[in-house]
C-alpha cells in the first residue's frame, strides 16, 4: 500500500453538503472519494484542462490508423505545441475535428431543414 499523509482544510457549509452527498451517492469513503477528486482535477490539468469535470458518463472510441497518417498527426502536435506554447494532445485534437464536423453538419441540416420548411409555407 502507498504511503499516505493527512490533508486537512477548512471548507464552506454548502461545499460540505455537496461533497458530502456525492460521496455517499459513490459508496466511497471519504479518503477514496477526495483522492479520486484530487486525481481526476490533476489528470485534466495534465491534458490541458479542457475535460469537463461532469457526471456525464464517457464512452471510448477507439479505432487504428496508418503510420503515415499517425507521424502527419504527431508531426501537426508538435507544430501547434510550438506554436501555442500549449501541449494539444491527440485527445484534445481529434475531439475539436469531430465536434467542429459535427458542428458543420448539424448546421447544414438546420439550413436544409429550414429552406424546406420555407418552401412549403410558400
Amino acid at each position: 500500500m502507498a504511503a499516505t499523509k493527512n490533508l486537512c482544510a477548512q471548507i464552506g457549509l454548502d461545499l460540505h453538503q455537496k461533497i458530502s452527498e456525492a460521496r455517499e451517492q459513490s459508496g466511497l469513503t471519504t479518503a477514496q472519494y477526495i483522492t479520486n477528486l484530487l486525481t481526476e482535477y490533476f489528470e485534466m490539468k495534465e491534458n490541458g484542462g479542457n475535460e469537463i469535470m461532469t457526471n456525464e458518463k464517457t464512452r471510448t472510441m477507439a479505432f487504428q490508423i496508418g503510420e503515415t497518417l499517425f507521424q502527419r498527426i504527431k508531426a501537426h502536435l508538435e507544430r501547434e505545441t510550438a506554436r501555442t506554447g500549449h501541449k494539444l494532445t491527440q485527445k484534445e485534437f481529434v475531439l475539436g475535428l469531430i465536434e467542429d464536423a459535427l458542428d458543420e453538419a448539424e448546421r447544414e441540416a438546420r439550413e436544409i431543414e429550414e429552406k424546406e420548411n420555407a418552401e412549403r409555407s410558400a
